[in-house]
């Protein structure tokens, strides 16, 4: 049977995920130091998994409504208010999704049809151009670059604007990069976008993993609430990436159309992790602060370390990943990171896996102990003096 004639020529043209090849590369390898993965390595606090636990022994095993259970939209809700300054109606303005993933999904088929342009900040995590051609849209990179902090810029933005663009995709905190867009920053993107019928995509999963500064969602400001789509979840945050659970926040006539695919892609999230997340929405900020600041003890311990060894860095403002410049070694970001591997046993991610312009950087995840990255970085200081 020739499956070449029966499969979407789309979907054989994507390519598979630049971070999976190496953390599945580790999986093969012995005695390998992976600092791959943006997992936290942080157990879910036990509040958290106590509610989850006590919806199971209380027999809560049904379906809930499609757009999540109110109890959770409602502290959806509450939580962006108090932390963001940012309102939605529950009924009408939340939907509780599988995992982030799906939000971010949901967002793009319900604005993008077929010939619609996407426009996409790079680097960037992976899945933000692929879904866009799902979709049948296109996808417009603006590589953002190392001398403005990795930002994306007005300028920027308003030289890939046509009269096609339907969505510019906003991932800030940043993976890969740890950049952060401040509300000075947001303030000259969203002038840009006023009078246009443009959506944003504001992927704020890492919107409480900042350092030295509160995120901004630019939904908070002026006029832009009503052209902005929030994905988010509790992956992060909270360290429930296994519970996988999401969120999105939208007018209420945009979410209306996403909950249709939702409805019939998926039903519900599973409903014993949206009791969980209710005790983490209501009573997790403490665990925010704790984790944010091991995150931050071991981003300077990672950053400094890096530096210290002869390996330039930009300093990460957010998320838990550091991304040092490797170009001076002489070696590709696939090769630089495939030597390290085979020949010293540490796993990081070529910058390339998250668009062209990450070649000559890589990505390395500070979601683990400073134990782990200190060996790390023994065995990257002995691999680099012998290029």
């Amino acid at each position: 049977m020739d499956y070449s004639k029966i499969l979407n020529n789309t979907v054989r043209e994507i390519k598979p995920s630049g971070i999976r090849k190496f953390f599945d590369l580790v999986g093969e390898s012995k005695d390998v130091i992976s600092l791959t993965i943006g997992e936290p390595d942080f157990v879910t606090p036990w509040h958290i998994r106590a509610a989850g636990i006590a919806s199971l022994e209380k027999g809560k095993t049904y379906y809930t409504s499609n757009s999540g259970t109110m109890e959770l939209r409602e502290a959806i809700s509450g939580y962006f208010d108090r932390r963001f300054s940012v309102c939605y109606d529950p009924k009408k303005e939340i939907i509780v999704t599988v995992g982030g993933s799906e939000a971010i999904d949901l967002a793009m088929r319900a604005i993008i049809a077929p010939g619609d342009e996407v426009v996409v900040v790079q680097p960037a995590f992976v899945c933000y151009g692929p879904l866009c051609s799902l979709c049948g849209g296109k996808p417009v990179f603006i590589n953002t670059k190392e001398e403005n902090k990795f930002k994306l810029t007005a300028d920027e933005l308003r030289a890939a604007i046509t009269d096609k663009t339907k969505m510019l995709v906003l991932p800030y905190p940043n993976n890969p990069t740890g950049a952060v867009m401040t509300r000075e920053d947001l303030s000259e993107i969203a002038d840009v976008l006023k009078g246009t019928d443009i959506m944003v995509l504001s992927d704020e999963i890492y919107g409480e993993l900042t350092y030295g500064m509160d995120h901004t969602s630019i939904a908070s400001l002026d006029g832009m609430r009503e052209r902005t789509i929030i994905a988010s979840g509790f992956s992060k945050a909270y360290a429930m990436t296994g519970w996988r659970l999401g969120y999105l926040a939208a007018p209420a006539e945009i979410a209306s159309q996403m909950l249709k695919i939702h409805q019939y892609a998926v039903m519900c999230a599973p409903t014993m992790s949206q009791f969980a997340a209710v005790e983490a929405m209501t009573n997790g900020d403490g665990d925010i602060e704790t984790m944010r600041s091991e995150y931050n003890r071991r981003r300077r311990y990672l950053v400094s370390g890096l530096r210290a060894i002869g390996v330039e860095c930009f300093e990460p403002e957010g998320a838990f990943y550091a991304y040092p410049n490797i170009s001076k070694f002489g070696l590709s970001s696939d090769e630089f990171c495939e030597k390290l591997m085979k020949e010293h046993g540490v796993a990081i991610v070529p910058g390339s896996a998250f668009g062209e312009c990450g070649e000559g950087f890589a990505r390395i995840s500070y979601a683990y102990s400073v134990e782990h990255i200190s060996k790390a970085l023994d065995r990257i200081e002995k691999f680099i003096k012998t290029l």
